[in-house]
């Protein structure tokens, strides 16, 4: 990932009757407060495909990050990148899509075994005999996350990027902010 990460953003996706709403919100990385916030909201085009997830939320997504007016330097994604049965989940279809730097964040696992943890309350993930990302504990008595690379960046610098971004939840503030954002536009259009 080239230079110093100055903007993060989060990306989620939300869904209500036959509308999808993508919801984009960039931080600043060192504090961690709200610069820029964006909301799209089109036709859901696909059904639920389990493991095609990218499909269904890349337009919202994309409609919401092209509102933008600030430039993030790494996306985190809910949702898989390289852990993922066909190794291109939701963040790195959204990465190759935009040419930027994505993570993907997940709350559930959909491939590989665990590695035993390191004193840093991370397990790398394999699957196949390949490294596909990392089983991340963010806090005593949660359930842990899922962090893979989504597109360039290195597994290494995605856990950073994902720790630094973690404050009083299990996921990361930009995700924690993305999906408040598409949860009031869900309200709105409800």
């Amino acid at each position: 990932m080239p230079g110093k990460v100055k903007l993060v953003a989060g990306v989620d996706v939300a869904y209500v009757k036959e509308m999808s709403i993508g919801a984009v919100v960039v931080l600043d990385y060192d504090s961690l407060k709200l610069v820029e916030s964006k909301t799209a909201c089109c036709k859901t085009r696909l059904p639920y495909i389990p493991t095609l997830l990218s499909f269904r939320e890349l337009p919202p997504a994309l409609m919401s990050i092209q509102r933008l007016t600030m430039q993030p330097d790494v996306f985190l994604v809910d949702g898989q990148g390289l852990a993922h049965p066909y190794r291109c989940g939701f963040a790195s279809h959204l990465g190759l899509v935009i040419g930027k730097p994505t993570v993907g964040v997940a709350k559930s696992r959909l491939v590989g075994e665990a590695r035993e943890f390191t004193e840093d309350n991370v397990a790398f993930l394999e699957h196949k005999g390949e490294v596909v990302g990392a089983i991340v504990t963010t806090k005593c008595g949660c359930k842990p996350i899922y962090v893979s690379v989504g597109h360039m960046v290195s597994l290494e610098t995605a856990i950073k990027i994902v720790n630094h971004c973690l404050r009083h939840d299990r996921v990361p503030e930009p995700i924690r902010k993305a999906h408040e954002i598409a949860t009031l536009a869900k309200r709105k259009i409800k």
